[in-house]
């Protein structure tokens, strides 16, 4: 385990000697990674950081309220509604690595947009050692590391939290007196509800998947998982009232874990999955299923894509 108090002194020291009297931006998402590099980075440079929280589209049910609220405190952040690009830049594509990649590039591209109107030479980003770990190895591409384009207008990407695990990076936030809801808070990864949809990302998918996720989240809390999610995976038949529908499958999924690395699903008590099921078949009539996904990592991956 990191000494704490001695790697928050050394990452602000990095920090702060990589960006010098220069300026840079954060993306900042409301995960615990994200926010506990901008806290670090804050307390290293101020005012010359700019957070900058990109609204997607592909968020959790009040996110963008509760980053408005939660980071009030920075002076300098700024948030961008960018819904509607993300959505266009993601219509027709079904690939999952594609995916990541346009998401990767449209954060990119919003962050540059910023960085001219602050003109600031800097990207800081809140990569932890298993998103380097996973790319590296071709699991998957995370849309701060194997994601990232290949032109980038900064002149240098800082990461200070490089070399820590999950479980790490909670410890540093504590120290900073990072608020519970953010400090204790689930995973949420880089390219949000697109990599809990399977195929092409749509309007309605998101709504399913939005909806679902947050019923899943609230429902699975007193179990206290390491993750929790619901995905939008296809469609199956089912009956809704006097009708047949073709409607979607949600696959909820709940798992134990240290740092992500591996993981092992959760059981389940009866009447909790069975309250899970009736609340998201109700809230969309579009949905026909809702199934438990038992598989541990490996052979699967946490996030369906």
């Amino acid at each position: 385990m990191v000494n704490v108090d001695e790697f928050i002194e050394e990452a602000k020291a990095e920090i702060a000697e990589e960006i010098g009297d220069k300026h840079a931006v954060i993306g900042l998402s409301g995960g615990v990674d994200s926010s506990t590099a901008a806290a670090l980075a804050y307390e290293a440079i101020g005012d010359q950081l700019t957070a900058v929280y990109v609204d997607t589209g592909l968020m959790r049910k009040g996110e963008t309220d509760e980053i408005r609220e939660t980071f009030d405190y920075m002076d300098s952040l700024r948030i961008v509604e960018a819904q509607d690009r993300f959505l266009d830049e993601l219509e027709g594509e079904t690939d999952p690595e594609e995916k990541r990649h346009i998401i990767g590039e449209q954060f990119i591209r919003e962050f540059e947009t910023v960085a001219r109107e602050v003109d600031a030479d800097y990207l800081v980003q809140g990569t932890i050692y298993p998103d380097r770990i996973e790319s590296e190895g071709t699991i998957k591409s995370h849309h701060n590391v194997g994601g990232l384009p290949e032109r980038i207008d900064f002149d240098g990407i800082v990461e200070p939290m490089r070399d820590l695990y999950k479980d790490e990076v909670r410890e540093v936030a504590r120290a900073l007196d990072l608020e519970e809801i953010i400090s204790e808070r689930m995973p949420f990864p880089g390219p949000g509800l697109a990599v809990r949809i399977i195929g092409e990302v749509t309007a309605e998918k998101l709504e399913v998947a939005r909806e679902a996720n947050h019923v899943v989240e609230e429902e699975l809390e007193e179990y206290e998982p390491w993750q929790a999610l619901a995905a939008v995976i296809g469609k199956a038949t089912g009956v809704k009232g006097d009708n047949r529908v073709h409607g979607w499958v949600v696959a909820v999924r709940s798992v134990e874990s240290r740092d992500g690395m591996t993981a092992r699903a959760q059981e389940l008590d009866w009447d909790t999955l069975q309250r899970i099921q009736s609340r998201i078949t109700g809230a969309h009539e579009n949905v026909a299923r809702v199934v438990y996904d038992v598989t541990h990592k490996p052979p699967a991956t946490i996030e369906y894509e």
